[in-house]
């Protein structure tokens, strides 16, 4: 059970850093001028801001980082009540309230939920962290088929990542036309699903 709630605590402080990482981009951003990105030899994107704001963020990924929590509320929930039931068995134990015998039936019951639990709650884990490595599988190859497309013609030798960089022209800054892009394929991969 424990592992489970470190896979959904890892999914969840990655979320985190992302849009808090783009939140304190955008701010930043928006005290700058927008600079249109001029065709050159190099350019550069923000990728963190890119898929913090992206659609598929703002519609799957919101969702999924929803279900992890509540998932996850609710075998913590469950583990206490399973804690709180051994721990009033333990008192009755102790007061005289119950036979040594009806002590150690209860206990091996108590064991069996236990291990039922952890069996639930590690499979639930692993078909989130399945849904969350679908998802950001998703989410990068949108983004690299929007990087693709937006240099189709080849009129950047290179495109790096914005978070490599320390200090660069905002002029090379492709960063809105990748999320548009991304966001462009996003709407047209949903419209073929629907059909």
């Amino acid at each position: 059970m424990k592992r489970f709630f470190v896979a959904a605590l890892a999914f969840l402080a990655l979320i985190g850093c992302k849009e808090n990482k783009a939140n304190a981009e955008n701010a930043e951003n928006a005290a700058t001028t927008e600079a249109v990105a001029v065709e050159g030899d190099l350019a550069f994107v923000n990728v963190d801001y890119v898929l913090a704001e992206s659609e598929i963020f703002k519609t799957e990924g919101i969702a999924l980082r929803d279900k992890t929590e509540k998932t996850q509320q609710k075998w913590a929930k469950k583990e206490q009540n399973l804690q709180n039931e051994i721990n009033q068995l333990a008192e009755k134990y102790q007061k005289g309230l119950i036979t040594t015998r009806n002590a150690q039936e209860k206990e091996q019951e108590l064991q069996k939920r236990a291990a039922s639990m952890q069996s639930a709650a590690q499979k639930e884990g692993k078909e989130l962290e399945e849904e969350s490595i679908v998802f950001q599988n998703r989410m990068n190859d949108l983004l690299m088929r929007a990087v693709q497309e937006i240099n189709a013609d080849k009129k950047y030798k290179m495109i790096v990542q914005a978070s490599a960089l320390l200090d660069a022209d905002e002029s090379l800054n492709i960063t809105e036309q990748v999320l548009a892009k991304v966001n462009e394929l996003y709407k047209a991969e949903k419209s073929q699903s629907k059909k």
